[in-house]
């Protein structure tokens, strides 16, 4: 329960903060509302499960082979969510939206997770971070991805269906400031069980 929790706090952190996904949902609401942006909506919600899925899975015959692969990337994951949570916690207070022409479709952004570099990085991050070589790989890639999956949906949903709210908050230095710290810090909290002995 422990692992799932610190699963969820990880997959709310980086599926609220600003980011490509959440910026391009936020404009698409603004400019073609709900209904419109679902087809974008769903690409996100469900092409990054199954890139941790596809990631997890085809990584899982790597780590059993050589462990200290699995180790390497953990580290490398952990210290990245550090730096992410600082430049959380230290961004600018202007967000800036990109202007699209059309809504994204469900396929474009399906495919979006697979050169968005951040969506890389959380991805192996998350998988070296909360799985163990110790067990079986492909359940516990399952639970990530099924934790992203329950958890990024209603982070996407608030992104789309309050984007003009949001974005008129997050103009404010001081609410932004507060958002970023706040998210910053449950970011590093759900390092925690994963550095604890």
């Amino acid at each position: 329960m422990e692992l799932i929790l610190a699963i969820a706090l990880f997959a709310f952190s980086s599926g609220i903060t600003p980011g490509p996904n959440n910026i391009m949902l936020m404009t698409s609401g603004v400019n073609f509302g709900v209904k419109r942006s679902i087809p974008h909506l769903m690409g996100i919600s469900l092409g990054f499960p199954t890139m941790i899925l596809a990631i997890g899975l085809g990584l899982s015959a790597l780590f059993q082979a050589y462990p200290i692969i699995h180790q390497v990337i953990k580290i490398i994951g952990i210290v990245y969510l550090l730096y992410l949570s600082w430049l959380i916690a230290n961004s600018s207070s202007k967000m800036e939206g990109k202007s699209i022409v059309k809504p994204f479709s469900f396929l474009q952004a399906a495919a979006f997770q697979w050169v968005n570099p951040k969506g890389w990085i959380m991805a192996v991050g998350a998988i070296a971070t909360f799985t163990s070589v110790q067990q079986d790989l492909t359940p516990q890639v399952i639970t990530i991805a099924t934790v992203f999956l329950c958890v990024a949906f209603p982070c996407a949903v608030a992104w789309l269906g309050f984007g003009v709210a949001l974005k008129r908050i997050l103009k404010n230095e001081r609410q932004q400031k507060i958002f970023n710290i706040t998210m910053a810090i449950l970011l590093v909290a759900s390092i925690i069980p994963m550095i604890a002995p």
